[in-house]
């Protein structure tokens, strides 16, 4: 029995696939880049480990660290090119609920085209900060 799988599917599949190897293989070299010194550090080794267990408040107000966005201005640091990498990761399910939009709209699948268009609104909204739950 042969099975058909939708275009949208296989799209969301294919850039989650690469996306996710590409993006796990540049993290671990930043990473080893980092840990190995080729890369300087914001923060250094010994304060990470006195901080590791205290709350993040603390741990931004012993560091000096910025909070926000205000981070990608010291991405020339390893800890914080770390971040960012991380940052693209997790920004693969915009990219891929993107990649799809068209391909909906070409089958004029109105109802899904709503929900990736919705799903991609919200996750932008909060991966900018402008819609906060809790604090």
């Amino acid at each position: 029995m042969k099975v058909e799988v939708p275009k949208e599917q296989l799209v969301y599949a294919r850039i989650l696939g690469y996306g996710t190897k590409i993006s796990i293989l540049v993290i671990a070299a930043a990473y080893i880049a980092y840990i190995t010194g080729i890369l300087p550090h914001y923060i250094e080794f010994d304060k990470i480990v006195e901080l590791w267990g205290k709350k993040s408040h603390k741990f931004v107000e012993e560091t000096n660290t910025p909070t926000g966005w205000e981070w990608i201005g010291l991405v020339m640091y390893g800890d914080f090119l770390n971040l960012l990498l991380l940052t693209f990761l997790s920004f693969l399910t915009i990219i891929c609920y993107s990649a799809i939009i068209p391909v909906l709209v070409a089958k004029k699948d109105f109802i899904y085209f709503v929900i990736a268009l919705v799903e991609v609104v919200v996750l932008l909204l909060a991966a900018s900060g402008l819609i906060v739950a809790g604090h």
